[in-house]
């Protein structure tokens, strides 16, 4: 068993409204240290599988096929054994 941590992230060449949103509110509070946001995603699974292989063919499946749009965002992740 495998605990894989996905993180899912807009591509730096694509807006992020929500970034600049969530940046507006920082500034709003009176935070001024925070020069810029950008929002994601974490996911995290458990994923069955004997070996490391395995885990990270799941995971990178999962994300191509369901978690991550190819043509605007990218995906990283972490396994760790169980």
């Amino acid at each position: 068993m495998y605990r894989s941590r996905i993180r899912v992230t807009l591509r730096p060449s694509i807006l992020d409204p929500q970034g600049k949103a969530v940046g507006h509110a920082i500034q709003a509070l009176g935070v001024t240290a925070v020069r810029s946001v950008r929002m994601g995603k974490f996911i995290e699974l458990m994923v069955d599988g004997t070996t490391e292989d395995e885990a990270r063919a799941a995971t990178e499946e999962v994300c191509r096929r369901l978690l991550a749009n190819p043509v605007m965002e990218d995906f990283t992740y972490e396994l760790e054994k169980m």
